[in-house]
């Protein structure tokens, strides 16, 4: 008979079960699509990647690495989002802990006085306590340990725990990401900053120019070959020219104060190399094929790891709709006083207790949460295809407009070295009364302004290289993993059965082993 009974309730559980699976709601779940083509270029396909390559080893200039190093150390940005990492790797401690028994000590002391006439109050007082009566206040003392454990029988905290792990990982490669933009952030000042030392420079070289041409036109002037128009012309245009200076020194002044704001940092002086920075050449980069984006780039990494949480989060969402099964069971003394209370085996108490607890009626909030995880799952499956669209386009556009930054910076050139020998030939021919002083005049504001165009031209040549280093997903890559780090994955890697790679950086490293670590706990 007690089989019978067993059975029978199995059975009813089963068809519960299978009663309740069936006012289920059928939600969509959508297939994250976004093919790449085979290349960036048609016909141009290339195996390297230059995204690979460590920032140390990319940027050659010692200044400027310093300053990389600074700003990843103390950015208060990239201290902020390890604050972030950090609770992300709280939480998963936190959602482990639901579906593991959770044990408690626990002391408690109370008393009350029932009605003498009730039936609770009518039994004590004819029911003698060892010879005497009941007292009339009687107190409840007790001293326990207890346990509470919610059987995971659905995986619906097992799920949640493992969207915690997937949330955590997205937040490392949100940090990856944050890195590659303040890399390309501090190196875009830099430049900048280069730039405008060099257009200052210019600036100053054409002001000695002019001011040469206007005591020559002074000069001019007491053997009444020119006239005065021509001294007040060249005294204005030195004039206008002195006071771009003050513009350029003020856009220096605010080009420094942000690359100091990036390094986390009050402003001070920015140690530079600004000689030689026209005759440097960009470095030429590879940018490898467009599937090398999807473990190159850290923010479609992280909408990646977004979605399986995405999709994780609809079966927890799903689990909701089944019955919970709970057990508490306590152990511990009880007594009416406080003397009694460790009195053996008169006060030994113990209880244990199952729950199923199925939603049945009013199941609105949990069909509303598990749509709502069907449509944060569409909507992460759109997001990764959107980051890796506009990936490839990025990269794109940078190679275009290398190209063409390219070329424009070969005719900028020719056209300087045009201006630059026409402003002699000018000057021979105003002296010798063949020409104009305003052809002097133009010459020497085209041949500046000529300048100041190949300068920017030069900028922009450096802010495409690391635009495209950028939209390749280099600049996070730190370095190479330590020793320490090496031997402790050798172990997890070979307690999971899987093979290590000897090449991962310090970061990637990290990542591994909290992948391992994982998954030895879960296995």
């Amino acid at each position: 008979m007690t089989m019978k009974n067993k059975t029978f309730r199995l059975m009813v559980l089963v068809v519960s079960g299978l009663m309740l699976q069936g006012c289920i709601p059928k939600v969509a779940i959508k297939k994250a699509d976004a093919p790449l083509p085979a290349a960036f270029e048609p016909g141009v396909l290339e195996t390297t990647n230059t995204a690979t390559v460590m920032r140390k080893d990319f940027f050659d200039d010692p200044a400027l690495l310093d300053l990389l190093d600074i700003a990843v150390a103390n950015n208060k940005e990239i201290n902020i989002m390890l604050q972030r990492i950090t609770i992300a790797q709280n939480e998963i401690q936190r959602r482990r802990g639901e579906y593991l028994p959770f044990v408690g000590i626990r002391a408690g002391a109370g008393g009350d006085k029932v009605g003498e006439f009730t039936r609770k109050g009518a039994l004590e007082e004819h029911l003698p306590l060892a010879g005497h009566a009941f007292p009339t206040f009687l107190g409840d003392f007790r001293f326990e340990l207890f346990s509470t454990w919610e059987v995971d029988i659905w995986k619906r905290l097992r799920n949640a725990r493992q969207v915690a792990v997937l949330e955590y990982m997205a937040s490392k490669e949100g940090q990856n990401f944050l890195v590659t933009n303040l890399v390309a952030d501090v190196a875009h000042s830099y430049y900048e900053l280069l730039a405008l030392d060099n257009h200052l420079e210019n600036l100053e070289q054409n002001i000695r120019i002019q001011e040469n041409a206007l005591e020559m036109v002074k000069q001019l002037l007491l053997y009444a070959r020119t006239t005065a128009l021509a001294v007040r012309r060249y005294e204005a245009e030195v004039a206008k020219n002195k006071s771009n200076i003050y513009k350029i020194k003020q856009d220096i002044t605010v080009v420094e104060n942000r690359i100091n704001f990036l390094l986390g940092r009050t402003p001070q002086p920015i140690q530079r190399a600004s000689s030689g920075f026209m005759e440097q050449n960009p470095k030429v980069l590879m940018t490898g094929i467009p599937s090398q984006l999807l473990q190159n780039r850290p923010d479609i990494k992280q909408a990646e790891l977004e979605l399986s949480a995405a999709e994780l989060n609809i079966k927890v969402a799903r689990a909701n709709f089944f019955p919970s099964f709970s057990i508490n069971a306590a152990v511990g003394f009880e007594a009416f006083a406080v003397k009694y209370l460790f009195n053996s085996p008169q006060s030994l108490a113990a209880a244990v207790a199952g729950e199923l607890v199925a939603p049945l009626v009013n199941r609105y909030a949990i069909r509303a949460e598990y749509k709502n995880a069907s449509a944060r799952q569409i909507q992460a499956a759109y997001e990764y295809e959107q980051s890796i669209i506009n990936a490839y386009v990025e990269v794109a556009n940078q190679i275009s407009n290398i190209d063409k930054l390219k070329k424009n910076y070969e005719l900028k050139t020719s056209q300087v070295e045009a201006l630059v020998q026409s402003i002699d030939v000018a000057n021979q021919l105003f002296k010798s009364a063949r020409t104009d002083y305003l052809d002097v005049l133009l010459t020497q504001r085209d041949t500046l302004d000529a300048k100041q165009d190949l300068i920017e031209t030069q900028q922009k040549k450096f802010d495409a290289m690391v635009d495209l280093y950028r939209s390749l997903g280099g600049g996070w890559q730190d370095e190479p993993m330590t020793d320490a780090q090496k031997s402790y994955l050798s172990a997890l890697s070979e307690e999971a059965g899987e093979k290590m790679d000897e090449n991962l950086s310090k970061t990637e490293a990290a990542k591994k082993i909290d992948e391992l670590s994982v998954k030895l706990v879960e296995d």
